[in-house]
């Protein structure tokens, strides 16, 4: 039956399983071109504000201004910073500029202003790409979660630690200051030579960074800089990657019952956010469409989901209900969804009652 006129339908068409990439999909494809001009005016709109800001942070500090200005020109530069790790993003897909050469210094010089090396967190990001949503292959550049079973059957300890690792406190407070500064200095397990080598390169040249800046402008005032940037900068981006595969709905498979075309679907979020934020973000939050199209650039996602009507059944994931996301901590396989601990305790009642 047709829908009627003016309104969406229930869900993105997909047909029926197995699922075939459907006649939409080659539009979508299609917005995989890349625009130098359009990334020259990215970066020249985005580092040149971050490097302002930085010299306003500096000369307030340097001052003796009230620290909490300091802290509140940190806000929009954190943000800045997500920016710039969304442009880093892009060189991992090697879809920001035209030439992959351009990509790949481009690549070394963005994440070295955010810390991260370029090509060991290519291989972890392309390995999410390829199994996020399949149960039996996670633990790749993705949020640990355990299913129900295999939390219950967990020993003590490893209970524990779960806990506080899908603690918000430690996600998203201790976190990000750990994971750039320290996780970050070292290569991940089974990479490449070259992945290996660009941990150490980074790692120099931001080594090279900081000692420069330290001698500029003094320890003390580089830190006082440097650390809110980073903490604030680094919270921010987690969140954003928590909530494009943790939220209330979400898909997840078995491998032989995996489905990437319902895995970029329904096992990525829609995470609609206003004007403002959704500039800083690199308009990520269209994230099913990235997972749809990853050499899509961020400049193309809303002009290709404004250009193709099934994108836009797609159900939006809130700012407001995207807070309940961090409530949701285990796979529930009966179920089929994510639920929280106190689920999990009124499941087991309910179960004992019987």
């Amino acid at each position: 039956m047709a829908e009627p006129a003016g309104e969406k339908p229930a869900r993105i068409p997909l047909g029926s399983p197995p699922y075939h990439w459907p006649d939409w999909y080659r539009s979508v494809k299609s917005f995989e071109v890349r625009d130098t001009g359009k990334a020259v005016w990215q970066l020249a709109d985005t580092l040149a504000p971050c490097l302002l800001l930085w010299y306003l942070m500096i000369r307030s500090v340097q001052l003796g201004y009230p620290y909490v200005l300091t802290l509140l020109l940190a806000v929009t530069a954190a943000g800045l910073l997500v920016r710039i790790f969304i442009l880093f993003h892009d060189c991992v897909h090697s879809s920001f500029l035209s030439s992959a050469t351009a990509n790949t210094v481009l690549g070394y010089v963005c994440g070295t202003l955010v810390f991260t090396p370029l090509e060991d967190w290519r291989f972890i990001h392309l390995r999410h790409h390829a199994t996020y949503a399949n149960l039996d292959a996670r633990g790749v550049g993705d949020i640990t979660t355990l299913t129900v079973s295999e939390y219950v059957v967990s020993p003590w300890l490893k209970r524990v630690q779960y806990r506080l690792y899908r603690n918000p406190f430690v996600l998203f407070g201790v976190g990000p200051l750990f994971y750039f500064l320290i996780r970050q200095r070292w290569p991940s397990r089974a990479v490449s030579k070259k992945a290996r080598r660009s941990v150490h390169v980074t790692n120099l040249l931001v080594a090279g960074v900081i000692s420069s800046a330290a001698w500029a402008i003094g320890w003390k005032t580089y830190l006082l800089v440097q650390l809110p940037i980073l903490w604030l900068g680094g919270a921010g981006g987690i969140w954003l990657f928590y909530v494009q595969h943790q939220f209330e709905g979400v898909y997840w498979a078995r491998k032989e019952a995996w489905d990437p075309l319902r895995a970029a679907v329904d096992g990525s979020s829609f995470y609609r956010l206003p004007a403002v934020l959704r500039w800083f973000s690199g308009g990520i939050g269209i994230h099913f469409l990235h997972h749809l199209g990853s050499r899509i650039p961020n400049y193309n996602l809303k002009r290709c989901y404004d250009a193709i009507p099934e994108l836009r059944a797609k159900e939006p994931l809130t700012l407001r209900a995207s807070l309940a996301s961090p409530r949701l901590k285990l796979w529930d396989e009966d179920r089929q969804r994510l639920i929280g601990f106190s689920a999990l305790k009124s499941r087991s009642r309910s179960v004992t009652a019987r």
